[in-house]
């Protein structure tokens, strides 16, 4: 899944309630999964009193809040596997949010080729068609009709569902994404594959219209919890196919932006350097903040040195460093576009520009790109 872009200073990237860190990647609860979750419960309740009638209408509100839960899980190792494939490939993934009806992997980079994005596409389907395997079995090795059968048999159904939904063949499901990467692979050109999975979108958040309406018209059992569900996926389909669009859009414009004319020279210092010292030489370059073993530990953040220096001057420069890890650490000699990709993926203020020796040769910051491709719109 895209990561999302942030306009002038990246926010901060953890957005809700952190459940864990699975190899080092913040899984976040949002906020508005609490009202997705409260939504089922109410719907879902009447249901599991009608299939298990000798149960208290509290004790169905309790079995459906379970399987609230379970629902939250099977979608989250759904996210996991997009998250683990995506790792194992080198991408590295922002975090794991898990939100009203769903989750969504960020994934802060595009793959490079057709296989890795089918790769990481079918993974979450692939583990949601495991899931459901393992608790057929258990569903059918159980006596029908008491809460843990209903469980594990709703469970079961729910990871079917996640795996079928997620198939359907318009972005931004994992179905369009291996669409794409068909396409891609075949003609050469990403752009017609996120074509071809727009067009699914449409089709797909029709198909559910459909089914949800049918449900109203049978007057089916589930008839308002399928509508509630159907309306939220339609809304997530088409926002999500939109958001494709535009983003391939973007990619496919020429970015006539030379790194080397809008990096800055870079300078390096002893992370121990004060604050203020640091602030004074650099002189509007970039600063690159080493440690006396040879470890660079960042670069200086202005704003944040800034705001030290005015309480502490003299604490170690180091205090205001911005990390520096894989994400952002540009080649000399990367083309416009690639460069562009990178700054829209990746929440930093400034990046680490270094040449073919592995040496530093330059900082990027967004601001510099941000008014470049300004006065490039300009020109044109």
């Amino acid at each position: 899944m895209p990561a999302n872009t942030a306009r002038g200073r990246p926010a901060p990237p953890d957005n809700g309630l952190l459940l864990c860190r699975v190899a080092g990647v913040p899984v976040l609860l949002s906020p508005s999964w609490w009202v997705g979750a409260a939504f089922i419960v109410l719907l879902y309740t009447p249901l599991v009193t009608r299939i298990l009638p000798d149960v208290s209408i509290w004790t169905g509100a309790f079995i459906a809040a379970l399987c609230t839960v379970l629902l939250a899980a099977s979608v989250l190792l759904h996210e996991l596997g997009h998250c683990v494939v995506a790792l194992r490939l080198g991408l590295p993934v922002r975090r794991v949010r898990l939100f009203l009806l769903g989750g969504i992997s960020e994934i802060s980079r595009t793959p490079a080729t057709p296989a890795h994005e089918g790769m990481i596409a079918a993974a979450g389907p692939a583990v949601s068609v495991l899931l459901a395997a393992v608790t057929g079995a258990g569903w059918f090795a159980l006596e029908p009709g008491g809460a843990l059968w209903l469980l594990i048999a709703q469970t079961c159904v729910a990871n079917l569902a996640v795996a079928a939904f997620n198939l359907l063949p318009g972005l931004p499901l994992d179905g369009g994404r291996m669409l794409r990467s068909l396409l891609w692979a075949a003609t050469g050109r990403r752009h017609a594959g996120t074509t071809a999975g727009v067009v699914g979108a449409g089709l797909v958040a029709a198909g559910l219209l459909v089914w949800a309406l049918l449900g109203l018209l049978h007057d089916v059992d589930d008839q308002w919890l399928r509508l509630l569900a159907c309306v939220f996926m339609v809304w997530f389909v088409i926002a999500g196919a939109s958001a494709e669009h535009t983003a391939e859009q973007r990619r496919s414009r020429p970015v006539r932006v030379s790194l080397a004319e809008i990096m800055r020279p870079v300078l390096q210092l002893p992370a121990e350097s004060p604050v203020g010292d640091a602030l004074v030489a650099a002189a509007g370059r970039g600063v690159v903040l080493v440690r006396a073993d040879g470890i660079a530990v960042g670069l200086l953040d202005q704003s944040a040195a800034e705001r030290l220096a005015t309480s502490s001057p003299q604490d170690p420069a180091e205090h205001a460093a911005e990390p520096v890890g894989p994400d952002t650490i540009l080649l000399e000699g990367e083309p416009g576009e690639a460069v562009l990709e990178r700054v829209r993926t990746v929440l930093a203020w400034q990046f680490l520009v270094i040449d073919t020796d592995g040496r530093p040769c330059g900082v990027l910051r967004r601001e510099d790109l941000r008014s470049a491709l300004r006065s490039r719109d300009r020109e044109r």
